[in-house]
């Protein structure tokens, strides 16, 4: 296996873990697909990435089935890549609880200028960027995908659409989900707002640019 794949692959983890936590911690809404997650952090007061891991091996737990009885794969390798995320998704989400405990939340534990909303938007650019760079690079070195990409690389096979249109139904779905969910426990929208809008519509510009112009 080429160490550079795997040098960037990691460095890809790492750069995607830090945008997803940076963007949690701006209260304009986090990415659609850990949407859910997020609310309920809020609404049970358990760590953020502790239940990314648990949304994780429900992802991962879909694609098995979808795979074995949808699919009716018969290589064996698809299952051991199905079952090496768990790994991926435990070491992923303890970076996303290293980079949570650093970064404060800009709107409640920063003093002016670094709370205002011109800040916050700043921010929120810097990581849509952060995780778009980070999503090209695993991606691109295709080894054990992330959850959230291996969930929607299966939606789009069986349901026979590109793989944009799998990952849009996914994120209209799990922002639909995360607000009924939390208007019915807390009375309000956690997890959603102008930057999960920004997270849908961003990200894959940066990985299309990224794509174009590094790798």
């Amino acid at each position: 296996m080429n160490p550079k794949r795997i040098l960037i692959y990691l460095l890809g983890m790492i750069i995607l873990a830090l945008g997803l936590t940076l963007n949690s911690k701006l209260t304009l809404g986090v990415s659609p697909i850990l949407s859910l997650p997020f609310a309920l952090s809020q609404i049970l007061s358990v760590k953020y990435a502790d239940l990314v891991f648990v949304w994780y091996c429900l992802f991962i737990a879909a694609q098995l089935i979808l795979h074995f009885f949808v699919l009716h794969e018969k290589e064996k390798g698809v299952y051991v890549s199905d079952v090496l995320q768990i790994v991926i998704s435990l070491l992923f989400t303890r970076l996303m609880d290293v980079f949570s405990s650093l970064i404060p939340v800009f709107a409640s534990e920063c003093k002016a200028p670094f709370d205002s909303l011109a800040f916050r938007l700043l921010m929120l650019a810097a990581a849509i960027i952060l995780t778009g760079i980070g999503a090209s690079f695993t991606l691109n070195m295709d080894l054990i995908p992330n959850p959230g990409d291996g969930i929607v690389a299966v939606s789009a096979k069986v349901l026979k659409k590109p793989v944009g249109t799998a990952k849009n139904i996914i994120d209209i779905s799990c922002v639909i989900l995360t607000i009924i969910i939390s208007l019915l426990c807390k009375g309000e929208i956690l997890g959603v707002g102008i930057g999960t809008l920004c997270a849908m519509l961003g990200v894959g510009r940066v990985i299309n640019f990224i794509n174009k112009k590094a790798l």
